[in-house]
C-alpha cells in the first residue's frame, strides 16, 4: 500500500502545487469582464463576484498561498530546531528557562487571534504574514524538537560523544538530529497543514491581501454569496487549499512508513 499511497499524495499535492506555480504563467490577458456569477460565454468554471474569469483567478490565486505557507514552516524550523536543540542538550537550567518560557507565553495565546492582533496593529504584506505565522508556529515546534532532543540526548551514546570530547554541534546534528529526524517529518507535515491553515483563513479575513488580489482564500469569501449559482467560483479553491493539506500529509505518511520498511 506504501507505493499507492505515495502516488496518491504526490497526484493530490502536485495538482494545486502546479497549478500554484506554473498557472501565472498561461493565466493570460485579464479580458473583458461579464456579469458576476454567469456560467457560459467563454468562461468555463463562470464568472466571480465582479465579473472576472474564474479559470484566471484559480491560475493566479494559488501561488501566494503556497509560498506564503511553505516560507512560513521553513522560518518556524529554523527558529525552532536550535532553540529546541540547545534548550535539550544544554547543562544550565537558566539557559533553558530562557529559551522556552518566552515560547510558553505565546503558546498560551491562540495562534489565529495572535495573527489577527498583530495584523490589525501592523498591517502586514505578504512577507509580514509569513513572519506571523511563523512566529506562532514555533512555540509548537520548539516543543517537539526539544522533547525528541532531550530523549535522545540522555541516551548513553551521547554520554560517550561527550566523554570524548566531541563539539556540540557534532552531537547535536550527527547523533541527535538524525535519531529525530522521522518524528520531525512527520511533524513537518503537521506544521505545514497549520500553517496552511493560518494564510488561508487570515486570506479569507482580509490579513496580508488586498479584497480583490486574486488569492484562493479570498476567492472562497469573495464569492460565497453566489455559492448556489456559480459554485466553481467557491468549490475549486476550496477543493485546491483541501488538496494541498491532504496530499502533503500523504506523501509524508508513505515516506515515513517506506523509511520505517527499510529499517526493519
Amino acid at each position: 500500500m506504501r507505493p499507492h499511497r505515495f502516488l496518491a499524495g504526490a497526484v493530490i499535492v502536485g495538482i494545486p502545487l502546479l497549478l500554484a506555480l506554473l498557472g501565472p504563467w498561461f493565466a493570460g490577458g485579464a479580458g473583458a469582464r461579464g456579469t458576476s456569477f454567469t456560467l457560459g460565454g467563454g468562461h468555463w468554471l463562470g464568472t466571480d463576484f465582479v465579473g472576472r474569469d474564474v479559470w484566471r483567478q484559480v491560475l493566479l490565486g494559488g501561488r501566494s498561498v503556497v509560498l506564503v505557507s511553505l516560507a512560513a514552516t521553513a522560518l518556524a524550523y529554523a527558529v525552532a530546531l536550535p532553540v529546541g536543540l540547545t534548550a535539550a542538550l544544554t547543562h544550565r537550567p537558566w539557559l533553558e528557562e530562557a529559551l522556552m518560557r518566552p515560547l510558553d507565553v505565546l503558546l498560551a495565546v491562540p495562534s489565529l487571534l495572535l495573527v489577527l492582533l498583530v495584523a490589525t496593529a501592523l498591517e502586514p504584506g505578504t512577507a509580514g504574514l509569513a513572519l506571523l505565522v511563523a512566529l506562532v508556529t514555533v512555540p509548537d515546534a520548539a516543543r517537539i524538537v526539544r522533547a525528541q532532543a532531550a530523549e535522545a540526548a540522555s541516551r548513553p551514546a551521547v554520554e560517550a560523544l561527550r566523554m570524548q570530547g566531541e563539539s556540540w554541534w557534532r552531537m547535536a546534528a550527527g547523533y541527535v538530529g538524525r535519531s529525530m529526524a522521522r518524528t520531525l517529518a512527520a511533524d513537518a507535515g503537521v506544521r505545514l497543514t497549520g500553517a496552511l491553515y493560518l494564510v488561508a483563513t487570515a486570506a479569507f479575513l482580509g490579513v496580508g491581501v488586498e479584497a480583490d488580489t486574486a488569492d484562493w482564500a479570498v476567492m472562497v469569501d469573495r464569492n460565497r454569496t453566489g455559492l448556489f449559482v456559480a459554485p466553481w467560483a467557491v468549490v475549486v479553491p476550496a477543493l485546491l487549499i483541501v488538496a494541498l493539506s491532504v496530499g502533503t500529509n500523504l506523501l509524508f505518511d508513505a515516506g515515513l512508513a517506506k523509511k520505517r520498511g527499510g529499517r526493519s
